[in-house]
């Protein structure tokens, strides 16, 4: 089996910065056609914009995925350009700190409405477009692959982390069940949960607090934080033919972080 993703259509939402614009580049950087997807226009901008206005292999599109008409929008913007979408990776996701015993704090809310709906919602209307497409041409066998980034306070307590956690074990199970759902319509569901990686949000987390960093090395075996890159890595395994007959599988990558017991290490 191949680990090529050449020729292939992906939307990657959250591709503005951090592990959504590392994987929209490593997807380029392999050969596929990637939408950029985000809410923040002036990033998205940064990262994209020369390049989305020519007639090349990236496009970027702004919009507000917690809206089902901008999915739509999406979706549709993706096929103009591309006739097709073979791989969504939903990379879009938020951390903020909940109180469990505010019953005023909107975090959970908002984490629930931002990392799970919205997942959900693009990943069914995304795998109506590839059903739809392969139907139309006659095809028979794989249709597309459908990423989820998660975190592993899904299955770690945390303090400060309820909302967060909730989105995250929520995210894992609607992987599965997901994948359950699309497989005999040739669409594997997959997701990756990370424990430390430099995102957008650890490093403004680092701002506030430098210690973190050593705390979140001396709780990691491999003594470390990811890169984006080498999340992005693992999911070009998912996007590919090499990972074929994985389905509704939560692939962890921690540096071995899960396999301590510490509830004093940030997970995200």
């Amino acid at each position: 089996m191949s680990l090529s993703i050449q020729g292939k259509t992906a939307i990657v939402t959250g591709s503005a910065k951090g592990i959504g614009l590392a994987v929209a580049r490593h997807f380029l950087s392999k050969g596929a056609k990637v939408m950029f997807a985000d809410i923040d226009e002036a990033c998205l901008e940064g990262a994209v914009g020369d390049e989305a206005r020519t007639e090349g292999p990236a496009r970027m599109f702004v919009g507000d995925l917690r809206e089902k008409l901008t999915i739509a929008n999406l979706l549709s913007a993706t096929i103009d350009a591309f006739d097709r979408v073979d791989i969504l990776v939903n990379a879009s996701r938020r951390m903020v700190l909940s109180d469990p015993l505010n019953a005023e704090d909107d975090g959970v809310e908002g984490l629930w409405r931002e990392n799970v709906l919205t997942s959900l919602r693009l990943s069914q209307m995304t795998a109506k477009r590839m059903i739809a497409q392969a139907e139309k041409a006659g095809t028979e066998g794989p249709v597309g692959t459908i990423i989820n980034v998660s975190s592993i306070a899904a299955v770690r307590t945390q303090p400060g982390l309820l909302g967060y956690s909730m989105a995250s074990a929520a995210l894992d199970q609607m992987t599965r069940s997901m994948a359950v759902e699309l497989a005999p319509r040739g669409i594997r569901v997959n997701a990756v949960a990370f424990g430390s990686v430099m995102s957008a949000s650890l490093q403004a987390a680092l701002k506030e607090d430098p210690a973190w960093r050593t705390r979140i090395s001396d709780g990691t075996p491999l003594a470390r934080i990811a890169a984006p890159d080498e999340l992005a890595e693992v999911m070009q395994f998912l996007a590919s033919d090499a990972s074929a007959f994985m389905t509704g599988q939560i692939l962890t990558v921690d540096g071995g972080r899960s396999l301590l017991d510490r509830v004093d290490v940030p997970a995200f």
